[in-house]
């Protein structure tokens, strides 16, 4: 979870030279059945089957620099409306909360961790994400087993704010983790306007990443053991919007509130 500056030159490297490449279409596999999902139709706050809010590090401070708190059942961060799950980034101090750790913003970071972990799969989250300089939405998956990044860490999608219109996946391994995780970047124009599918395909040969069909990386098992695939064990997935940080960078306060919208979360597998 710790990464560094670094990894965007690396990334925006990727990403440009992906882009001189013919595209692969990414679509779920004949014969795959849905085995979880959330659609976000009750509203109020999250389902507590489903998701836990993670607030570990408030007190102490996030991981990368990030300036962000992040709150628990809490509304005004996370809450569902309109058939949606809708993430909430402000300009506010929650001091009287008593794990605040004097930071000037509130989020939410939602997991499955507990709940709902998997091995392989179809991903596909639908979602809107947030815009604006300093921010860092993500949807994300970490190794339920081990410490990072020896238990692997799965970006099906990372935005900067400061970088328009440009989204990332990456991979993080006890081989290659922070600015030498395995990843690439697209070209998404309307990324924090409009909904788009974002997708992972996971199975024991490889993980592929993809928006609407359309593959952008693809991560091959190098046969090498754990240090380089740790992905035949458990992961948990993650929603958040960070601020700030070695990633996020400088923010700039006249955006708030920012909003990431999430329309469905659906897995897939091959039944066993």
């Amino acid at each position: 979870m710790k990464r560094h500056a670094a990894w965007l030159a690396t990334m925006l490297l990727a990403a440009c030279c992906a882009g001189a490449q013919a595209q692969p279409s990414l679509a779920m596999p004949a014969g795959y059945a849905l085995v979880w999902s959330d659609e976000f139709t009750e509203p109020g706050v999250p389902n507590s089957a489903k998701w836990s809010y993670d607030t570990g590090r408030n007190k102490a401070g996030w991981h990368n620099n990030e300036l962000q708190y992040y709150s628990a059942e809490r509304t005004e961060n996370a809450a569902l409306r309109n058939g949606r799950l809708v993430i909430t980034a402000r300009r506010e101090s929650l001091s009287s909360a008593p794990d605040w750790g004097r930071q000037r913003y509130t989020s939410a970071r939602l997991i499955t961790r507990g709940k709902a972990e998997w091995t392989y799969g179809f991903f596909e989250i639908r979602a809107k994400v947030a815009c604006g300089k300093g921010t860092w939405p993500a949807i994300w998956m970490l190794g339920s087993q081990g410490d990072w990044p020896a238990g692997g860490e799965l970006d099906i999608l990372e935005y900067i704010g400061h970088q328009p219109g440009r989204v990332f996946s990456t991979v993080h391994t006890a081989a290659g983790s922070g600015a030498k995780g395995k990843g690439a970047g697209t070209q998404l124009p309307d990324v924090c306007t409009a909904f788009h599918n974002y997708q992972m395909h996971w199975t024991p040969q490889s993980i592929r990443f993809g928006i609407n069909g359309v593959a952008h990386f693809e991560y091959l098992n190098p046969g090498t053991g754990n240090a380089g695939w740790p992905f035949d064990a458990p992961q948990f997935l993650i929603l958040n919007i960070a601020i700030g940080g070695d990633l996020g960078g400088k923010v700039d306060n006249s955006i708030f509130p920012v909003q990431m919208e999430i329309d469905h979360v659906r897995v897939h597998q091959r039944p066993r």
